[in-house]
Protein backbone atom coordinates (compact mmCIF):
# COMPACT_ATOMS: atom_id res chain seq x y z
CA UNK A 1 0.00 0.00 0.00
CA UNK A 2 1.48 3.31 -1.05
CA UNK A 3 1.81 6.27 1.31
CA UNK A 4 2.57 9.97 0.95
CA UNK A 5 6.20 9.32 1.91
CA UNK A 6 6.59 7.72 -1.50
CA UNK A 7 7.08 11.19 -3.00
CA UNK A 8 10.42 11.52 -1.22
CA UNK A 9 11.80 9.06 -3.76
CA UNK A 10 14.18 10.35 -6.45
CA UNK A 11 11.63 9.30 -9.06
CA UNK A 12 9.63 12.43 -8.24
CA UNK A 13 12.32 15.09 -8.45
CA UNK A 14 12.03 18.00 -10.89
CA UNK A 15 14.57 16.36 -13.18
CA UNK A 16 12.86 12.96 -13.21
CA UNK A 17 9.34 14.31 -13.68
CA UNK A 18 10.41 16.72 -16.43
CA UNK A 19 12.18 13.88 -18.25
CA UNK A 20 8.99 11.83 -17.95
CA UNK A 21 6.67 14.46 -19.42
CA UNK A 22 9.13 15.08 -22.25
CA UNK A 23 8.97 11.37 -23.14
CA UNK A 24 5.17 11.31 -23.17
CA UNK A 25 3.88 10.42 -26.61
CA UNK A 26 3.45 13.53 -28.73
CA UNK A 27 0.43 13.81 -30.97
CA UNK A 28 1.68 16.50 -33.34
CA UNK A 29 -0.33 19.37 -34.68
CA UNK A 30 0.03 20.04 -38.38
CA UNK A 31 2.61 22.80 -38.08
CA UNK A 32 4.59 20.74 -35.61
CA UNK A 33 4.59 17.86 -38.07
CA UNK A 34 5.80 20.08 -40.90
CA UNK A 35 8.86 21.07 -38.89
CA UNK A 36 8.66 24.74 -39.87
CA UNK A 37 9.96 26.04 -36.54
CA UNK A 38 13.57 26.11 -35.39
CA UNK A 39 13.25 25.38 -31.65
CA UNK A 40 15.89 26.15 -29.02
CA UNK A 41 16.11 26.76 -25.31
CA UNK A 42 17.24 30.12 -23.92
CA UNK A 43 18.41 31.00 -20.39
CA UNK A 44 16.31 34.18 -20.03
CA UNK A 45 12.62 35.02 -20.26
CA UNK A 46 13.19 37.57 -23.02
CA UNK A 47 14.71 37.53 -26.48
CA UNK A 48 15.36 40.25 -29.03
CA UNK A 49 14.99 40.22 -32.80
CA UNK A 50 17.33 42.45 -34.75
CA UNK A 51 15.55 44.44 -37.40
CA UNK A 52 17.99 45.32 -40.16
CA UNK A 53 17.03 48.35 -42.17
CA UNK A 54 19.11 47.11 -45.12
CA UNK A 55 17.93 48.25 -48.52
CA UNK A 56 19.20 47.52 -52.02
CA UNK A 57 19.49 50.14 -54.77
CA UNK A 58 20.86 50.22 -58.31
CA UNK A 59 24.09 52.16 -58.72
CA UNK A 60 23.96 54.74 -61.56
CA UNK A 61 26.82 54.94 -64.05
CA UNK A 62 29.17 57.94 -63.70
CA UNK A 63 32.29 59.36 -65.32
CA UNK A 64 35.63 58.17 -64.01
CA UNK A 65 36.71 60.37 -61.14
CA UNK A 66 33.18 61.53 -60.41
CA UNK A 67 31.95 61.11 -56.82
CA UNK A 68 30.16 57.87 -56.11
CA UNK A 69 26.74 57.34 -54.60
CA UNK A 70 26.76 57.89 -50.85
CA UNK A 71 26.16 54.57 -49.08
CA UNK A 72 24.94 55.04 -45.52
CA UNK A 73 25.29 52.48 -42.76
CA UNK A 74 22.25 50.28 -42.23
CA UNK A 75 20.14 51.18 -39.25
CA UNK A 76 19.55 48.26 -36.95
CA UNK A 77 17.18 48.09 -34.04
CA UNK A 78 16.60 45.44 -31.39
CA UNK A 79 12.99 44.56 -30.73
CA UNK A 80 12.41 42.73 -27.42
CA UNK A 81 9.85 39.96 -26.96
CA UNK A 82 8.82 38.23 -23.75
CA UNK A 83 8.21 34.50 -23.61
CA UNK A 84 4.79 33.29 -22.51
CA UNK A 85 4.13 31.44 -19.26
CA UNK A 86 1.78 28.44 -19.60
CA UNK A 87 1.21 26.77 -16.20
CA UNK A 88 -1.10 23.83 -15.42
CA UNK A 89 -1.92 22.41 -12.00
CA UNK A 90 -3.40 19.19 -10.66
CA UNK A 91 -4.00 17.99 -7.12
CA UNK A 92 -3.34 14.40 -6.06
CA UNK A 93 -4.92 13.76 -2.66
CA UNK A 94 -3.62 11.33 -0.06
CA UNK A 95 -6.69 9.12 -0.41
CA UNK A 96 -5.94 8.60 -4.10
CA UNK A 97 -2.42 7.38 -3.34
CA UNK A 98 -3.27 5.32 -0.29
CA UNK A 99 -5.84 3.34 -2.24
CA UNK A 100 -3.27 2.29 -4.84
CA UNK A 101 -2.06 -1.27 -4.69
CA UNK A 102 1.10 -2.41 -6.38
CA UNK A 103 0.20 -4.78 -9.21
CA UNK A 104 2.29 -7.78 -10.25
CA UNK A 105 5.98 -6.92 -10.27
CA UNK A 106 5.38 -3.20 -9.81
CA UNK A 107 6.89 -1.59 -6.75
CA UNK A 108 5.00 1.11 -4.86
CA UNK A 109 7.16 3.71 -6.58
CA UNK A 110 6.25 2.33 -10.02
CA UNK A 111 2.55 2.26 -9.18
CA UNK A 112 2.50 5.87 -8.01
CA UNK A 113 4.72 6.99 -10.90
CA UNK A 114 2.22 5.49 -13.35
CA UNK A 115 -0.60 7.31 -11.58
CA UNK A 116 1.26 10.61 -11.81
CA UNK A 117 2.14 9.90 -15.45
CA UNK A 118 -1.56 9.86 -16.38
CA UNK A 119 -1.91 13.41 -15.07
CA UNK A 120 1.28 14.41 -16.85
CA UNK A 121 -0.02 12.99 -20.12
CA UNK A 122 -3.10 15.21 -19.93
CA UNK A 123 -0.93 18.22 -19.14
CA UNK A 124 1.29 17.38 -22.10
CA UNK A 125 -1.61 17.06 -24.54
CA UNK A 126 -2.98 20.44 -23.51
CA UNK A 127 0.44 22.11 -23.75
CA UNK A 128 1.01 20.57 -27.20
CA UNK A 129 -2.35 21.89 -28.40
CA UNK A 130 -1.46 25.32 -27.02
CA UNK A 131 1.92 25.23 -28.79
CA UNK A 132 0.17 24.47 -32.08
CA UNK A 133 -2.27 27.33 -31.49
CA UNK A 134 0.63 29.72 -30.86
CA UNK A 135 2.49 28.48 -33.94
CA UNK A 136 -0.57 29.22 -36.07
CA UNK A 137 -0.59 32.66 -34.45
CA UNK A 138 3.02 33.12 -35.53
CA UNK A 139 2.01 32.25 -39.10
CA UNK A 140 -0.87 34.74 -38.94
CA UNK A 141 1.34 37.38 -37.32
CA UNK A 142 -0.90 37.71 -34.26
CA UNK A 143 -0.60 35.29 -31.33
CA UNK A 144 -3.93 34.80 -29.57
CA UNK A 145 -4.74 33.64 -26.07
CA UNK A 146 -6.69 30.43 -25.47
CA UNK A 147 -10.05 32.15 -26.07
CA UNK A 148 -9.06 32.81 -29.67
CA UNK A 149 -9.97 36.52 -29.44
CA UNK A 150 -7.51 38.12 -26.98
CA UNK A 151 -4.26 39.12 -28.72
CA UNK A 152 -1.06 38.31 -26.85
CA UNK A 153 1.37 39.66 -29.45
CA UNK A 154 0.95 41.49 -32.75
CA UNK A 155 4.19 41.09 -34.69
CA UNK A 156 3.06 43.51 -37.39
CA UNK A 157 2.85 46.25 -34.77
CA UNK A 158 6.15 45.15 -33.22
CA UNK A 159 7.99 45.28 -36.55
CA UNK A 160 6.13 48.34 -37.83
CA UNK A 161 4.91 46.60 -41.00
CA UNK A 162 1.61 45.65 -42.62
CA UNK A 163 0.17 42.23 -43.40
CA UNK A 164 0.43 41.05 -47.00
CA UNK A 165 -2.96 39.99 -48.37
CA UNK A 166 -4.21 38.57 -51.66
CA UNK A 167 -7.59 37.69 -53.11
CA UNK A 168 -7.92 34.58 -55.28
CA UNK A 169 -11.19 35.95 -56.76
CA UNK A 170 -12.81 32.52 -56.53
CA UNK A 171 -16.34 33.94 -56.80
CA UNK A 172 -15.69 34.67 -60.48
CA UNK A 173 -15.97 31.56 -62.65
CA UNK A 174 -13.59 32.90 -65.30
CA UNK A 175 -10.75 33.65 -62.88
CA UNK A 176 -7.49 32.01 -63.87
CA UNK A 177 -6.60 30.78 -60.40
CA UNK A 178 -3.15 29.54 -61.39
CA UNK A 179 -2.24 33.10 -62.35
CA UNK A 180 -3.55 34.34 -59.01
CA UNK A 181 -1.38 31.79 -57.23
CA UNK A 182 1.67 32.95 -59.18
CA UNK A 183 0.88 36.48 -57.98
CA UNK A 184 1.02 35.18 -54.41
CA UNK A 185 4.49 33.78 -55.05
CA UNK A 186 5.53 37.13 -56.52
CA UNK A 187 4.38 38.87 -53.35
CA UNK A 188 6.34 36.46 -51.19
CA UNK A 189 9.43 37.02 -53.30
CA UNK A 190 9.03 40.79 -53.02
CA UNK A 191 8.71 40.67 -49.24
CA UNK A 192 11.70 38.38 -48.81
CA UNK A 193 13.88 40.65 -50.90
CA UNK A 194 17.02 38.79 -51.84
CA UNK A 195 16.32 35.81 -49.59
CA UNK A 196 15.44 32.68 -51.55
CA UNK A 197 12.79 30.11 -50.62
CA UNK A 198 12.53 26.51 -51.73
CA UNK A 199 8.76 26.20 -51.93
CA UNK A 200 5.44 27.37 -50.55
CA UNK A 201 2.59 25.76 -48.64
CA UNK A 202 -0.98 26.99 -48.52
CA UNK A 203 -3.21 26.16 -45.54
CA UNK A 204 -6.91 26.96 -45.72
CA UNK A 205 -10.02 26.84 -43.61
CA UNK A 206 -12.77 24.48 -44.69
CA UNK A 207 -14.94 26.95 -46.63
CA UNK A 208 -12.10 28.56 -48.53
CA UNK A 209 -10.59 25.17 -49.35
CA UNK A 210 -13.89 23.93 -50.78
CA UNK A 211 -14.26 27.07 -52.90
CA UNK A 212 -10.70 26.63 -54.09
CA UNK A 213 -10.93 22.97 -55.16
CA UNK A 214 -14.42 23.47 -56.64
CA UNK A 215 -13.30 26.26 -58.95
CA UNK A 216 -13.33 25.23 -62.59
CA UNK A 217 -9.64 25.99 -63.11
CA UNK A 218 -8.58 23.90 -60.10
CA UNK A 219 -10.97 20.94 -60.33
CA UNK A 220 -8.87 18.86 -62.74
CA UNK A 221 -5.68 19.19 -60.69
CA UNK A 222 -7.51 18.24 -57.51
CA UNK A 223 -9.25 15.31 -59.18
CA UNK A 224 -5.92 13.93 -60.45
CA UNK A 225 -4.49 14.23 -56.94
CA UNK A 226 -7.48 12.37 -55.46
CA UNK A 227 -7.16 9.61 -58.06
CA UNK A 228 -3.60 8.94 -56.91
CA UNK A 229 -4.34 9.24 -53.20
CA UNK A 230 -4.81 5.50 -52.77
CA UNK A 231 -1.26 4.92 -54.02
CA UNK A 232 0.37 7.26 -51.48
CA UNK A 233 1.35 6.34 -47.94
CA UNK A 234 0.60 9.82 -46.58
CA UNK A 235 -2.22 11.81 -48.17
CA UNK A 236 -1.87 14.65 -45.66
CA UNK A 237 0.92 16.28 -47.66
CA UNK A 238 -1.59 18.11 -49.85
CA UNK A 239 -1.74 18.64 -53.59
CA UNK A 240 0.35 20.88 -55.81
CA UNK A 241 -1.17 23.65 -57.86
CA UNK A 242 0.60 26.68 -59.29
CA UNK A 243 3.83 25.89 -57.47
CA UNK A 244 2.16 25.77 -54.02
CA UNK A 245 1.25 22.71 -51.94
CA UNK A 246 -2.35 23.17 -50.77
CA UNK A 247 -4.17 21.55 -47.87
CA UNK A 248 -7.10 22.08 -45.56
CA UNK A 249 -6.10 22.89 -41.98
CA UNK A 250 -8.25 21.21 -39.35
CA UNK A 251 -6.79 22.36 -36.01
CA UNK A 252 -9.42 23.13 -33.40
CA UNK A 253 -9.87 22.90 -29.62
CA UNK A 254 -13.43 23.27 -28.40
CA UNK A 255 -15.00 26.18 -30.28
CA UNK A 256 -11.65 27.82 -31.06
CA UNK A 257 -10.66 27.20 -34.68
CA UNK A 258 -6.98 27.84 -35.31
CA UNK A 259 -7.64 28.90 -38.92
CA UNK A 260 -10.97 30.52 -39.76
CA UNK A 261 -13.27 28.79 -42.22
CA UNK A 262 -12.95 31.56 -44.80
CA UNK A 263 -9.25 32.38 -44.49
CA UNK A 264 -5.99 30.91 -45.68
CA UNK A 265 -2.25 31.56 -45.59
CA UNK A 266 0.60 30.82 -47.96
CA UNK A 267 3.85 30.12 -46.14
CA UNK A 268 7.29 30.23 -47.79
CA UNK A 269 9.40 27.19 -46.98
CA UNK A 270 13.15 26.78 -46.77
CA UNK A 271 13.85 30.30 -45.46
CA UNK A 272 16.48 30.22 -42.69
CA UNK A 273 15.19 31.39 -39.30
CA UNK A 274 11.84 32.46 -40.74
CA UNK A 275 9.96 30.65 -37.96
CA UNK A 276 11.60 30.32 -34.56
CA UNK A 277 10.51 28.75 -31.29
CA UNK A 278 12.28 29.64 -28.06
CA UNK A 279 11.74 28.12 -24.62
CA UNK A 280 12.61 29.98 -21.42
CA UNK A 281 13.46 28.17 -18.17
CA UNK A 282 10.78 27.52 -15.57
CA UNK A 283 10.36 29.92 -12.66
CA UNK A 284 11.98 27.53 -10.16
CA UNK A 285 15.18 28.10 -8.20
CA UNK A 286 16.64 24.92 -9.71
CA UNK A 287 16.30 26.25 -13.27
CA UNK A 288 17.71 29.76 -12.84
CA UNK A 289 20.36 30.42 -15.50
CA UNK A 290 19.76 27.14 -17.31
CA UNK A 291 18.64 26.73 -20.93
CA UNK A 292 14.89 26.34 -21.14
CA UNK A 293 13.13 23.09 -21.98
CA UNK A 294 9.77 22.74 -23.76
CA UNK A 295 8.14 21.18 -20.66
CA UNK A 296 8.63 21.11 -16.90
CA UNK A 297 6.84 19.24 -14.14
CA UNK A 298 7.26 19.53 -10.38
CA UNK A 299 5.54 18.13 -7.27
CA UNK A 300 5.08 19.95 -3.97
CA UNK A 301 3.44 18.67 -0.73
CA UNK A 302 0.18 20.29 0.30
CA UNK A 303 -0.45 21.81 3.72
CA UNK A 304 -0.69 19.20 6.49
CA UNK A 305 0.61 16.59 4.01
CA UNK A 306 -2.89 15.96 2.68
CA UNK A 307 -1.67 15.41 -0.84
CA UNK A 308 0.61 16.89 -3.48
CA UNK A 309 0.23 19.55 -6.11
CA UNK A 310 1.50 18.66 -9.56
CA UNK A 311 2.46 21.57 -11.77
CA UNK A 312 3.46 21.40 -15.41
CA UNK A 313 4.51 24.41 -17.40
CA UNK A 314 5.98 25.60 -20.65
CA UNK A 315 7.45 29.01 -21.38
CA UNK A 316 7.53 29.35 -25.16
CA UNK A 317 7.59 32.06 -27.75
CA UNK A 318 6.88 31.26 -31.38
CA UNK A 319 7.64 33.98 -33.92
CA UNK A 320 7.76 34.62 -37.63
CA UNK A 321 10.70 36.95 -38.13
CA UNK A 322 9.30 38.18 -41.48
CA UNK A 323 5.53 38.12 -40.91
CA UNK A 324 4.79 40.09 -44.10
CA UNK A 325 6.35 37.23 -46.13
CA UNK A 326 3.32 35.09 -45.20
CA UNK A 327 0.40 36.00 -47.46
CA UNK A 328 -3.13 35.99 -46.08
CA UNK A 329 -5.67 34.73 -48.60
CA UNK A 330 -9.29 35.56 -49.18
CA UNK A 331 -11.70 34.06 -51.66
Amino acid sequence: MASMDIFNDDAFTLHSLTAAISETQYVPGRLGALGLFDNEGINTTQLSIEKDGATLALVPAADRGAPGVQVNADRRTLIPFNTLHLPENSTIMADEIQSLRAFGSESEVEAVANYVAKRQAKHRRQLDATHEHLKIGAVKGILMDSDGTTPLLNTFTSFGISQTTHSLVLATATTKVRGKVLEVLDKIEDQLGGVSFTGARGIMGRNLFKKFVDHDSVKDAYARWQDGAALRDDVRSGFEFGGVIWEQYRGQVGSVKFVGDDEGYVIPEGVPDLFIGRFAPANYMETVGTNGLPYYTKIEPMRMNKGVELESQSNPLFLCTRPNAVVKLTG
